[in-house]
């Protein structure tokens, strides 16, 4: 049985640095879901996908998340 894949969320601040937001196992659905959607929301704020990598080193999906500024 598959039990999914581990997914690393990377936000890109302003300043250029990467901020781990978080790391979590995502069922085969949540990453099947990525082909149809640009945005996420963890913790209540909304970023918008910049990127994905595959780190086939480490079996995880790594994707590049902006903070989307509303208002």
């Amino acid at each position: 049985m598959d039990e999914g894949m581990p997914v690393v969320l990377y936000q890109k601040l302003e300043t250029g640095e990467l901020f781990l937001l978080e790391e979590r196992l995502w069922s085969r659905t949540m990453v099947a879901a990525l082909d149809h959607v640009n945005y996420l929301i963890v913790d209540g704020s909304e970023f918008e996908t910049v990127e994905g990598r595959l780190n086939v080193d480490e079996g995880k999906l790594e994707l590049l998340l902006v903070s989307v500024k509303h208002g």
